[in-house]
């Protein structure tokens, strides 16, 4: 008889399930050496975090141009931490041997990265290939060490991949914050940048050989171990002499990158000030840098604030605003003049303002107008205090002396909603003075504060001013790379009316040195050659500077 049931489909006999890795012979409770891993892993992120910030804060710093080194700092390291997690397929056998190497070398990497960008910039003048270099390796790194702590808090007790990466992740995510926090917080401004990095490299390269020799011993043959031992133990005896000498090197490499007169050097929580110049010498002879960019040179600072302060105090000048100039240079042309009765000077940094005031040779340059009673001064990001206390008050002059627009942290300072509420503090018939940059070095940068104070309701008279000693970048920013250093000051005179102010300087101004109504006049026709039409208003959801 024919069986015309449905045939059963056969199925396949499963295959027997991968043998489980033994459990590690730990010298605690697996609950122990498990809080013990996530508490490497908290470590390591918080350390890894730190090692990425440094890369950017000294990007910025070195290069120039925040966003741009963000930009490649953070794409290069997320691609190269991929890169890392498929390498890390190749330890899985050894995870506790593969992490302390990795571990090992994330420290000696990490820990040095800030002293090699600086030995590159002082000494070859270009820190952007060991930038991406030090991103790439500290990213491969950094992804290699999840997938292999991974395997071993599997070794320590077997449970569902999804539990095992969510705890690794939260641990993960949580180290992250806090190191992320401390940066700025703690390591930066008490440690310092090379002494910061080499420290978090110890605390890095302690944890992971403290995880690996101690709670994974039973992993490790006596040859493995004394390996790791004599690894870690180079590493850490590496970390500390450059800790030791971390003074004596920076020294060396400021003198590399500033010359042999250094004599101020100050991190403050915003920025490096150094002073050159002889103790005792002539105020001419000091040159003021503020994140290694040179921000005052006695040489010819007063051809810049001549040209930036005295146009715009040729109407009502009793009430005087400057925003920026914590150096006082700026409050000094502005008291030069009879009829000031007070001038608020605002400024982010309280350092800059401190070194102005008690430097010998810095407030002999300023003429100790912080000892004038007619001067005031507000530590207050200026764009916070016009939207703040400022809303209530009138300026017959206001003064913006900030760094060049190209220089990404004052980009917010050239935006129209910035001189929109600078021109709200104008009374009626005032005037307000910008640094613009350099019109023949980077004119679409000039134009574009041209345009954006047009765009926030104000007459404009663009102008410069010529002079500047060769090599010197003054108050703007660094020049780029194979660029020739700007050799004058872009202006923008602006006002509140239908017409552009007029360009001239009081005949009864003290004594100016390099200006006169005749060379502003013919400066500003030069000026006007430089001209890019068209060009749009920057705003802070679209800055237009580069």
């Amino acid at each position: 008889m024919i069986d015309r049931s449905v045939p059963r489909r056969v199925r396949p006999a499963p295959e027997p399930p991968a043998a489980a890795a033994p459990a590690a012979a730990l010298p605690v409770r697996p609950r122990t050496g498990r809080l013990l891993v996530l508490a490497t892993v908290f470590v390591c992120a918080a350390c890894g975090l730190v090692y990425e910030l440094e890369l950017l804060a000294l990007g910025s710093y070195l290069i120039g141009d925040s966003v741009t080194q963000t930009s490649v700092v953070l794409s290069v390291m997320v691609f190269a931490m991929g890169v890392g997690s498929l390498l890390a397929k190749r330890l899985r056998t050894r995870p506790a041997v593969g992490f302390a190497l990795i571990e090992a070398g994330l420290a000696l990497l990490g820990g040095l990265s800030a002293m090699a960008l600086y030995a590159t910039f002082a000494w070859l003048g270009e820190s952007r290939p060991a930038l991406v270099a030090f991103s790439l390796l500290i990213g491969v790194l950094i992804g290699a060490e999840i997938p292999l702590l991974m395997a071993l808090i599997q070794r320590i007790r077997r449970q569902d991949a999804g539990g095992a990466v969510a705890d690794l992740f939260a641990a993960d995510y949580v180290g992250a914050l806090v190191g992320g926090l401390a940066f700025p917080f703690l390591v930066l401004p008490v440690l310092g940048q090379l002494t910061g990095a080499l420290l978090t490299g110890t605390v890095n390269a302690v944890a992971g050989a403290a995880l690996v020799l101690w709670l994974f011993r039973g992993d490790l043959t006596p040859r493995w171990r004394r390996l790791l031992l004599a690894v870690n133990a180079a590493v850490l005896a590496v970390l500390g002499a450059a800790t030791v000498l971390a003074d004596d090197f920076e020294e060396v490499a400021r003198r590399a990158v500033y010359g042999g007169e250094v004599r101020v050097a100050r991190q403050t929580g915003m920025q490096e000030l150094v002073i050159t110049g002889p103790a005792g010498g002539p105020p001419r002879s000091l040159d003021l840098f503020l994140d290694g960019r040179l921000r005052v040179s006695g040489y010819d600072e007063h051809r810049y604030h001549e040209a930036l302060v005295h146009p715009a105090m040729t109407g009502p000048h009793e009430r005087v605003l400057v925003l920026g100039g914590g150096d006082g240079l700026a409050a000094r042309e502005v008291l030069r003049h009879p009829g000031v009765a007070s001038v608020t000077v605002v400024d982010l940094d309280p350092g800059v303002v401190r070194l102005a005031r008690t430097d010998p040779v810095l407030s002999a340059l300023n003429g100790r107008v912080y000892e004038d009673p007619r001067t005031a001064v507000v530590t207050q990001d200026a764009f916070r205090w016009l939207r703040g206390p400022a809303a209530a008050l009138r300026f017959d002059v206001i003064v913006s002396d900030l760094p060049d627009p190209g220089v990404t942290p004052s980009t917010k300072l050239y935006s129209q909603e910035f001189y929109g509420l600078a021109a709200r503090a104008l009374a009626p018939g005032g005037r307000l003075a910008v640094h613009a940059g350099s019109p023949a070095a980077r004119p679409r940068t000039f134009w574009t504060v041209d345009a954006t104070l047009r765009a926030a309701g104000l007459a404009t008279a663009p102008y410069s001013a010529g002079g500047r000693l060769a090599g010197f970048a003054g108050p703007d920013r660094s020049p780029r790379a194979g660029d020739a250093p700007p050799q004058e000051w872009g202006f923008v005179l602006a006002g509140r009316g239908p017409d552009a102010p007029e360009l001239r300087v009081d005949q009864g101004t003290p004594a100016l040195r390099s200006l006169t109504t005749r060379s502003l006049r013919d400066a500003a026709r030069d000026t006007e050659r430089t001209r890019v039409a068209g060009l749009p208003p920057s705003t802070l959801p679209h800055p237009r500077y580069s």
